[in-house]
């Protein structure tokens, strides 16, 4: 049993103020599901990704839930520590930033083939006192990044199909 006079104060049930931000972003692709879900995998290649630069991930590791890496942001050249939450092979892929205290982020890729092609959906959501700060330094780049991943997977397709089609020589009949 509690005294009645810290009843009053009401420590228990005191919460912080907690800023939340949820943002949901598609794009559609032409691109196979395993091509782009390949591209979304591949987390030392992040040259298509508008808000990294680079990772310290070895080519060729897979992410696994709990996989914890380092990367660096384009906007500010500072590292920061990506966590791989949750991995379903060829249709999600769910990683938590720890950029700055103060900031808790959580980004979804989420893949779904239709009639219409392939859907990469990108969603996210930013907890924490700083998040209005940060999101509106990063609103415009995360606005790009379904569509950057849907066109960098493309483009790859477009390179292997390149790679094996002849090269025609030119000829004295060419006009």
């Amino acid at each position: 049993m509690s005294p009645q006079w810290l009843l009053k104060f009401n420590i228990w049930k005191r919460s912080q103020p907690s800023w939340s931000l949820v943002k949901h972003y598609e794009a559609v692709s032409s691109a196979s599901v395993d091509s782009i879900w390949r591209k979304v995998v591949d987390l030392a290649d992040v040259s298509w990704h508008p808000l990294i630069t680079s990772t310290n991930v070895p080519y060729g590791l897979v992410p696994k839930p709990g996989l914890i890496y380092q990367a660096v942001s384009r906007m500010v050249p500072l590292p920061f520590r990506i966590f791989v939450e949750r991995v379903n092979p060829g249709e999600l892929v769910s990683f938590r930033i720890c950029a700055l205290p103060g900031v808790e982020e959580r980004v979804t890729y989420r893949l779904e083939s239709s009639i219409c092609g392939t859907c990469v959906s990108y969603s996210v959501m930013m907890r924490g006192w700083l998040s209005p700060l940060v999101w509106s330094m990063i609103q415009r780049h995360a606005a790009k990044v379904a569509q950057r991943l849907a066109e960098a997977a493309e483009n790859d397709g477009l390179q292997s199909v390149a790679g094996y089609l002849p090269v025609r020589k030119n000829t004295c009949f060419d006009i």
